[in-house]
C-alpha cells in the first residue's frame, strides 16, 4: 500500500534518527550547503575512486569486452533504482536508501563473488579451514568506507569518508543471498565489526532493508539478460524458464511475467512485477515480503541461474584463470615483506612497473612505509597522510597485518588492473 510505511521512515519523528544520523568523526561543514546528511553520504561515495573502478568491476562475466554487458557499477545503478521507487512508494526515506545502494558494492572484489572466494581462501590458509569467513564484500565495504576511501576537504586534506550510521550499517548489512520474508529492522545499535557473517543480522533501518531485498530483485532478471547475450542459455534453458514461470506464476501472468515471443526475458518487466509484488505485500506489521507466489519463483529463478548461468562451465574455465591472477599477485606481495620494512618496494618489484608504483602508493597512505627515495618521501607527506592519525590503517611490522593489507589493496583492483599487473609478473 501506498506511503504504508511513512510512519516509520528515517525521519527526526524516529526514535532512531540520532543513531543513524550519527557520524564518528564531525564532518566539515560548508556555509552554502544545501544537502541533507544522506545525501551528502551520497555524493561522498559518488566521488570515491572505489565508486568509479566499479565500472571495470565484475559483475557476473568476467572482464566483458561487450559495452553492454553488466558490470558491478551498472548492477549498482540498477539497485539504487528499484530501492528507490521501492522507498518513495512505501514512504521511506529515499535519501537515505539510495546513498546505501549507490555504496553497497565498494568493497567488491575483481572477478565478482569468484574473487571474494578467492581472496577469503587465502586467508583461510593463514588461519586454518575451520576459520570464520575472513573477507566478505559487505563488510570490506564498510572497511573502505571507514578506513579507505578518503576525500580532500575545502583545504585540501585528505579525510575519510566518515559517513552517516544508517548508511555504514547499510553498507555491511546488504546482502541479499539469503532468502528471507518479512524482513525487518534491528533495534539495537551495535557495533558494526561485531558482526562475523554476512546476511544474518537485518540493517538498523527500513531503507537498508528495502536495499536488501532490491540487490536481489536487481540482479536475478540482468543476469538472465546477459547471459542470453552470450548466448549462455540455450532453448532447452528457456523451456525451463517458461516452466518456472507457469507452475509458479501461472500462466494467466504470461503477459507480465517478462517472458515474451517464447523466448526473450524483458528484464525491465520482471522488475517491474518484483517490485509492484513486494509494495503490494509489506507492510510495518508484515515486513518487507513478496507473495507466496513470487517468493516461490525467486527461489526457482535463483535455481534456474545457478544450474545454467553461474556454474556454466564458461564461466567455471575463466575462474581457473582468475584464481590464479589472484593467487600470483598475492604470493608476488607477500615476498616483498621485507623490503617494505626497508622502504625498498621498488628494489623488488622494479621489474614489474605498474605493480610496484601503484602498490607503493598503497602502503605510504596506509601503513608507515616510508620509500628511502626522499623525493617521494616529501610529496607523499604532503598530499596522502591524513592529519589525524589514520593514516596508519595497517601494522607494516606485524605478518597479519601486512597479510591484510596485501588482500584489501588487492579487492580494491578492477578486472582489467588485476590482469594487467598479472601479465607484468609472468611476461618474460
Amino acid at each position: 500500500m501506498q506511503n504504508a510505511f511513512s510512519e516509520v521512515k528515517m525521519s527526526p519523528e524516529n526514535p532512531k534518527w540520532k543513531q543513524a544520523n550519527k557520524r564518528e568523526i564531525e564532518l566539515y561543514n560548508r556555509n552554502n550547503d544545501i544537502r541533507s546528511e544522506y545525501e551528502r553520504d551520497y555524493t561522498r561515495l559518488l566521488h570515491s575512486p572505489a565508486y568509479r573502478r566499479l565500472k571495470h568491476k565484475t559483475q557476473v562475466f568476467f572482464a566483458p569486452h561487450n559495452d553492454h554487458i553488466c558490470t558491478r557499477m551498472e548492477h549498482v545503478t540498477h539497485v539504487a533504482s528499484v530501492a528507490s521507487t521501492i522507498a518513495k512508494y512505501l514512504g521511506l526515506n529515499d535519501q537515505l536508501t539510495s546513498a546505501v545502494a549507490i555504496g553497497h558494492d565498494i568493497g567488491h572484489a575483481p572477478f565478482g563473488h569468484h574473487g571474494e572466494n578467492c581472496l577469503n581462501k587465502l586467508l583461510e590458509q593463514k588461519e586454518g579451514l575451520n576459520a570464520p569467513k575472513k573477507f566478505w564484500h559487505e563488510r570490506n565495504s564498510l572497511f573502505f568506507a571507514d578506513y579507505i576511501e578518503t576525500l580532500p576537504d575545502p583545504n585540501g586534506i585528505e579525510q575519510p569518508l566518515n559517513l552517516t550510521y544508517g548508511v555504514r550499517d547499510g553498507l555491511i548489512c546488504h546482502c541479499g543471498e539469503i532468502d528471507q520474508q518479512g524482513i525487518k529492522p534491528r533495534d539495537e545499535d551495535i557495533d558494526l565489526y561485531s558482526i562475523k557473517r554476512p546476511g544474518f543480522v537485518q540493517p538498523y533501518t527500513w531503507e537498508g532493508c528495502v536495499v536488501k531485498i532490491a540487490d536481489k530483485i536487481a540482479y536475478l532478471g540482468r543476469d538472465i539478460e546477459d547471459a542470453r547475450a552470450y548466448h549462455i542459455l540455450d532453448m532447452t534453458s528457456y523451456r525451463q524458464l517458461r516452466e518456472i514461470v507457469g507452475s509458479t506464476l501461472g500462466f494467466n501472468h504470461k503477459g507480465t511475467n517478462g517472458i515474451r515471443s517464447g523466448k526473450a526475458v524483458n528484464t525491465t518487466v520482471l522488475i517491474n512485477d518484483l517490485i509492484v509484488d513486494l509494495c503490494k505485500q509489506s507492510s510495518p506489521e508484515k515486513g518487507l515480503c513478496f507473495s507466496d507466489e513470487y517468493f516461490k519463483f525467486i527461489l526457482e529463478l535463483k535455481k534456474f541461474n545457478f544450474a545454467h548461468i553461474y556454474n556454466h562451465w564458461r564461466l567455471s574455465e575463466f575462474a581457473i584463470y582468475a584464481e590464479n591472477i589472484i593467487g600470483t599477485l598475492f604470493r608476488t606481495l607477500q615476498k616483498t615483506h621485507i623490503y617494505a620494512k626497508n622502504g625498498r618496494i621498488s628494489q623488488v618489484l622494479k621489474y614489474y612497473p605498474k605493480l610496484c608504483s601503484t602498490f607503493e602508493d598503497w602502503l605510504v597512505k596506509y601503513t608507515a612505509y616510508r620509500p628511502y627515495i626522499s623525493e617521494k618521501h616529501d610529496f607523499i607527506n604532503k598530499k596522502a597522510i591524513m592529519h589525524y592519525n589514520t593514516s596508519v590503517v595497517f601494522d607494516i611490522n606485524d605478518n597479519e597485518s601486512f597479510t591484510k593489507c596485501i588482500i584489501e589493496y588487492i579487492s580494491g583492483m578492477t578486472d582489467q588492473f588485476a590482469i594487467q599487473v598479472y601479465e607484468e609478473i609472468i611476461t618474460f
